[in-house]
């Protein structure tokens, strides 16, 4: 943790306004937290985020004394919590920075050096890229105009092109006396920035810039609200009309009206422009105001600039929207007609079944139908299952229906309904259910009607990295189109998650409008409901002899490898372990049968459980785990019973795949437990007892404190209660130390035992 400076002020305060951020909030302030230059502090204002913003910040303030949080009561927008944090700041200069954006390298040490550089002016410029979810970098348009001033120091009024540059608060720093003594303070509304940059570059005494690459404005698919649609918009001309308000009051200032204006006219056709900004039905009143304005405003000597934006600009100024309206239209047409064309040939060559796909997508929508299916149709498992049995006990009036591939009929459990994918029922109840729950995506033929509801929910939490975090890993991108998955990712209206660490990475990596919904995994119920009985059961079913420590070994899918490949010598575990051991081996389901593991079952080493159906009665049924970077861990840390990691390929894999911690740090909260990187030490924590000693179990409580947060037992009945009975669900309240999970099978053995003795005995009622 950096010390303090005691009362000195930090050269930089960052000013990060906080809402609705928490799958961005870690990255900005590890951009910060992460700079060279280490003189400043992060005032981070909490502007009552209703997600876990607010409690990101104080995890990181309690981290690094440098942050500083501030926590509103109630939401009063981006401005107010600027104005904030502008206020708590205590450094020579204000830099503010939006919670979805990120600092570039170097940042904070070029600003410090150009300031110096330049003698503190009022405002220090600096330059900016776009980035995108597929890793685009797109330059911004202002990088020649900053290069070209070098270290000069100028007015607006003596360089007035600099109030060309993109009107944002942050893509500038501010001297807090000129900033704080000229009590700048930003107005309500959108829009605030194009007034706020105005006013201080036209009042401050001594502007200079650097071309070096500050911010990384981050350009999301969903969720700006600047691209959300709406009346909202209109507020952009109560900010323009302030602006000339301020001119007025300033006639020094009259040789950049025209510039201005001109700004304010392209902004409102821009916006206007805009169908993430302004709605069909919204057009013609906003035309009109952009009209007025412009009449009001248009100083004396204006010239209309040439080209296509002149035209518009004429038509603002003769209050002719029908004329606009032809004017866009026509220029889109080809646009269109290039896209209607391409759909037309996409459906050429469509079977029947989608035909009759469309026939059925004009029926009503069923209000009791749902669809399940989990792994791409391999059956009935996983969250999909937990949901649908939860549901026939407090939602019966839903009707269940199971996607299954063909060949997989027989392995659908008695009294489920079912359909084969592509079948025609299976057109007919994907066009018609209500509701979809998948653990995975439905495929791209799928077209979501309005009024569906789709839950995604998952099948893990994420240690490896998903969705877009992909790219940038060849071995796990391979014949990805990133483009397709986000848009079955948009067909999402709710993502389940079991820890909060699952909350953010998802609103991350599948950048869409779904909400998620922190309810816990419903196939972890199982773990808090399950009694002694069931685990001696399940070990009775399993062959598991009394007395016997079970070790379930699950390893995970490499990417970067075709094909299972044994990382164990399992002949030489088990015969190192003993014949107190049981070893159950659990391949990934992306493998088919291995002749290896046959071989050794029929020997009797171990036992090979790739092809049992219920993974959750495995952990039931194990006294201890062992796994690499498999999900298998998160579900198995409810259990409360030792986790092994085994790692031996740990470099090339977090490379070739990518991982979100390091699961062999020895961090709290990042391992598990005990952890071995070859053969040898895992027979060694087995061997010396240290895969159930006491630092494997504080490790195990504290990777239990991270991600078993929501997972009580009482997941599918939240979900049911939601989903279909359109109830708000109480949330997990119970304390993790005093939800109860299924007894370790020594444990549940002693009862069982105890239990038999006492009817025996006459003690228990039978």
């Amino acid at each position: 943790m950096p010390v303090p400076n005691g009362n000195a002020s930090p050269k930089i305060s960052v000013v990060v306004p906080v809402y609705k951020v928490q799958g961005y909030l870690r990255a900005c302030l590890d951009s910060i937290l992460q700079q060279s230059f280490t003189d400043f502090e992060i005032v981070a204002v909490d502007d009552h985020s209703p997600d876990s913003c607010g409690r990101i910040l104080d995890e990181y303030a309690q981290n690094d004394s440098r942050v500083v949080p501030v926590h509103f009561t109630e939401n009063q927008g981006i401005g107010k919590a600027r104005d904030a944090g502008a206020l708590k700041s205590r450094g020579e200069y204000i830099l503010f920075l939006d919670s979805d954006d990120t600092l570039a390298d170097g940042a904070l040490q070029a600003i410090a050096e150009r300031l110096e550089a330049t003698g503190d002016p009022d405002i220090l410029l600096v330059n900016h890229v776009r980035t995108y979810w597929n890793n685009r970098v797109q330059a911004s348009a202002a990088g020649e105009m900053l290069s070209a001033a070098g270290t000069d120091v100028f007015t607006a009024l003596e360089r007035p092109e600099y109030l060309n540059m993109f009107a944002v608060v942050w893509n500038r720093a501010y001297r807090r006396d000129f900033y704080v003594g000229n009590g700048f303070t930003f107005t309500d509304g959108i829009y605030e920035d194009a007034l706020m940059v105005y006013k201080t570059m036209l009042t401050a005494d001594r502007i200079a810039a650097t071309d070096h690459v500050c911010v990384e404005y981050r350009q999301r698919r969903q969720g700006n609200s600047m691209r959300t649609p709406g009346r909202k918009h209109f507020g952009i001309f109560e900010q323009y009309a302030r602006l000339f308000d301020f001119l007025d009051e300033r006639p020094h200032l009259e040789p950049v009206r025209a510039l201005l204006f001109e700004r304010m006219a392209s902004h409102f056709l821009f916006t206007l422009a805009r169908e993430d900004r302004i709605v069909p039905q919204d057009r013609a009143p906003f035309f009109k105001l952009a009209a007025e304005q412009y009449k009001r405003f248009k100083p004396k000597d204006f010239t209309v600039p040439e080209g296509t934006m002149g035209v518009k600009f004429d038509l603002l100024a003769r209050g002719s929207y029908p004329a606009y309206a032809a004017m866009t239209i026509a220029s889109s047409t080809r646009q269109k007609a290039i896209k209607r064309v391409t759909k037309a040939k996409t459906k050429l060559g469509k079977t029947a079944y989608n035909r009759l796909y469309r026939l059925h997508k004009r029926r009503p929508i069923d209000e009791n139908l749902a669809v399940y299916a989990a792994y791409w149709n391999r059956g009935v498992a996983c969250n999909p299952a937990a949901i649908y049995y939860k549901a026939k006990e407090l939602a019966p009036h839903i009707h269940g229906v199971w996607v299954v591939r063909r060949g997989g009929e027989e392995n659908v459990p008695a009294g489920v309904d079912y359909v084969v994918a592509n079948s025609p029922r299976y057109w007919e109840v994907m066009a018609r259910a209500k509701y979809l729950i998948n653990n995975v995506n439905f495929p791209n033929e799928f077209v979501k009607r309005p009024g569906q509801i789709h839950l995604q929910t998952h099948h893990g939490t994420p240690l490896k990295q998903m969705g877009i975090d992909q790219q940038r890993f060849p071995a796990a991108a391979k014949n990805m189109s990133f483009g397709k998955m986000l848009e079955r990712a948009d067909r999402w209206d709710l993502s389940l998650t079991s820890n909060q660490h699952s909350t953010e990475i998802w609103e991350r990596v599948y950048p869409c409008a779904f909400e998620a919904v922190e309810y816990g995994y419903p196939r972890n119920d199982v773990y808090f409901r399950s009694t002694a009985e069931d685990v001696q059961r399940i070990r009775t079913e399993l062959g598991i002899p009394e007395g016997k420590t079970a070790i379930l070994y699950c390893p995970t899918v490499r990417d970067y490898q075709t094909g299972y490949v044994p990382r164990i010598d399992l002949e030489r575990f088990c015969r190192e372990l003993g014949p107190d051991h049981v070893v159950l081996v659990r391949t990934h389901y992306f493998y088919g049968a291995d002749p290896r593991l046959q071989a050794l079952q029929e020997r009797g080493l171990i036992k090979d459980v790739s092809a049992y159906p219920v993974v959750e009665d495995l952990c039931l049924a194990a006294d201890a785990l062992i796994t690499d970077y498999s999900s298998i861990m998160f579900d198995y840390a409810c259990l409360d019973r030792p986790i092994v990691t085994y790692a031996d390929d740990w470099e090339v894999y977090s490379r070739a795949r990518g991982v979100y911690f390091d699961i062999l740090s020895g961090n709290p909260g990042e391992t598990p437990g005990a952890s071995a990187t070859n053969e040898d030490e895992l027979i060694e924590v087995f061997r010396s007892g240290a895969w159930n000693g006491e630092r494997a179990a504080e490790l195990r409580a504290a990777f239990r404190e991270r991600f078993v947060q929501f997972d009580d037992g009482n997941a599918a009945e939240r979900v049911v209660r939601r989903l279909y009975l359109n109830q708000e669900p109480a949330p997990a309240i119970l304390p993790l130390d005093e939800r109860t999970p299924a007894p370790a099978p020594n444990a549940a053995q002693a009862r069982v035992v105890a239990q038999r003795s006492g009817e025996q005995h006459g003690l228990i009622d039978a």
